[in-house]
């Protein structure tokens, strides 16, 4: 799924101020997380061997590191987790915004020990799960995801007709901008999201053309600019999100998804699936990190309890951590199953 530039993790004006223990191991985790993010280039383009989370320099049996993927939703996953891990079972939490395939090597390596919300990466699961055996499941997060093409229903109610594929090219030149080049733009995120577009539109014929906002921020941007113009546009965009609570967004319908049409890259020509959002966590952790391990094996939660703490980050403009602590006072009967017993 998503991922892009990152959204700024700076403490938002309007979120309360964190004790001083808290301000102090987060200042620990900002600069360990650069140096960290260092070490993830470094390792990457000298080609480094694998290594076990024990031979992370500086690691403790007491320190946690999380990934946190640029979209909100994700990194509403994370603030939660991370606010539990620290105040209820003491660990220090580190985090590193990396690339959805980045994140799965620097999993691997022991870099990171967990991803809490991925949307499918099979070659990568072929090869550190199955192969490799650096990697292994952490349970179904509780959400499903779902990605696809969208119009906005004031454009789907005056043209019915435009939610079946086969008649997205009659409306080519209204979907058109400066940057598609005389072809019809389907709106993305970031290149780094997963996404079949360009063989969707090649392997269906259609006068179609992706071009890339940059990342989920500035998607959005381009989404409510067009929403307050009324003007018709076509969108990648996916389900859960917590725009779709202020934006209404119709599906196109692709041809159907059938297991197996997305195997190949270069072929793909239906719909995307619905995927249960699953966590991964690196081996060793997985066997060795006894009760945060386990609290994050227990984490998992609805669409809804994620994106009423993603609407706090993005529409409330709390940073993650305010956001994750609001949600934690006033839902303890969710947090508490999660926690070891």
């Amino acid at each position: 799924m998503p991922t892009g530039s990152p959204t700024s993790n700076t403490r938002s004006a309007h979120g309360p101020r964190p004790p001083r223990g808290a301000r102090a191991r987060r200042a620990v985790r900002t600069a360990t997380a650069v140096a960290g993010a260092l070490a993830v280039l470094a390792l990457s383009g000298c080609g480094a061997a694998e290594t076990g989370r024990s031979q992370r320099a500086g690691d403790t049996d007491r320190t946690v590191t999380l990934t946190v993927p640029s979209w909100v939703g994700a990194q509403a996953n994370t603030a939660v987790a991370a606010y539990l891990l620290e105040n209820e079972l003491g660990y220090e939490v580190r985090t590193q915004q990396l690339g959805e395939v980045l994140a799965w090597d620097a999993l691997s390596r022991g870099d990171v020990d967990a991803v809490l919300e991925d949307w499918g990466h099979p070659k990568e699961e072929k090869r550190y799960v199955e192969e490799r055996k650096t990697v292994v499941s952490g349970g179904d997060l509780g959400v499903t995801g779902h990605i696809g093409w969208y119009v906005p229903k004031y454009f789907a109610d005056a043209h019915p007709d435009v939610t079946d594929w086969r008649n997205l090219d009659k409306y080519a030149d209204r979907f058109a901008t400066a940057e598609s080049g005389g072809k019809g733009q389907i709106l993305e995120g970031s290149p780094d999201y997963v996404t079949h577009d360009e063989a969707i539109i090649r392997n269906l014929g259609l006068d179609l053309k992706p071009v890339y906002a940059g990342s989920e921020a500035a998607q959005i941007t381009a989404i409510r600019k067009h929403v307050a113009q009324k003007k018709p546009f076509l969108t990648y965009w996916w389900t859960p999100q917590w725009l779709n609570a202020q934006v209404d967004l119709v599906e196109v319908k692709l041809p159907a998804y059938r297991e197996g049409c997305d195997a190949d890259p270069a072929k793909v020509a239906c719909a995307y699936p619905r995927t249960p959002l699953r966590k991964f966590l690196n081996a060793d952790f997985a066997k060795d990190g006894g009760k945060a391990a386990a609290f994050l094996k227990n984490f998992a939660w609805t669409t809804e309890q994620q994106n009423e703490v993603a609407l706090m980050i993005a529409d409330r403009k709390l940073s993650p951590e305010a956001a994750a602590e609001e949600w934690v006072k006033d839902n303890e009967a969710v947090w508490k199953t999660w926690l070891p017993k």
